[in-house]
């Protein structure tokens, strides 16, 4: 009787099951570059590329993925309006981060989902293969010293707030927020008020110079 190992999972010991990984991202250069690295580097080559936030939950439909490498800003919104139904419906799903949006903010905020792989697109290409394969191969991230950034004024933003923080500094009146997110006017303004409130921003040309001084992209 044969004994499988843990080593029978992954590449180097003759079997290997592949974990199915989906890649959403809006560049497509960035999607084919960490696909190949992927597959030259870690040797998994079940690989799939989305583009939005709706290809991203169609794909999902269509097949049970292992394992999600997720960019924080798509071509048609933030995930972070779909994380919470991709959480609910899909579990078991593995999800890293693969941004330039600071870690120190988004990261904290997303741990309320279970996503503790945040992944910055400036690493170098050595911590990088590290840092996937550990992810794809369902190991623990590295717990690293926690770097307080006590004067970054988004770090103590929710993911709800962050959310409507990526239309405000699009230039999105509160309406338009309201019926792309499905909320009330009042809600969203008074979500728009706790923004000014946490980032001490007194209007919205102050908020824009904060965002491009601490790197939040939108």
């Amino acid at each position: 009787m044969e004994i499988s190992t843990q080593n029978d999972l992954y590449p180097g010991a003759g079997k290997m099951i592949q974990p199915k990984i989906l890649i959403a991202d809006d560049h497509s250069m960035i999607r084919k570059g960490l696909k190949l690295q992927i597959q030259l580097s870690i040797g998994y080559a079940d690989i799939s590329e989305v583009a939005t936030c709706n290809e991203l939950m169609k794909e999902l439909v269509k097949r049970k993925y292992t394992h999600l490498i997720l960019d924080i800003i798509l071509s048609d919104g933030s995930t972070l309006e779909v994380i919470p139904n991709i959480r609910r419906v899909y579990p078991d799903l593995h999800i890293l981060i693969f941004s330039m949006q600071p870690a120190e903010i988004y990261g904290e905020a997303l741990k309320q989902y279970g996503i503790h792989y945040y992944l910055s697109k400036s690493v170098g290409e050595e911590e990088m293969i590290q840092m996937l394969q550990k992810f794809l191969q369902n190991e623990a991230p590295v717990r690293k010293n926690n770097i307080h950034h006590h004067d970054n004024p988004f770090k103590s933003l929710a993911p709800r707030e962050l959310e409507i923080l990526h239309y405000v500094l699009k230039g999105v009146g509160t309406k338009e927020i309201a019926e792309t997110l499905n909320l009330k006017m009042n809600t969203v303004s008074t979500i728009k008020n706790r923004i000014y409130e946490k980032t001490n921003a007194g209007n919205i040309k102050e908020l824009m110079e904060l965002a491009t001084l601490y790197n939040v992209n939108y």
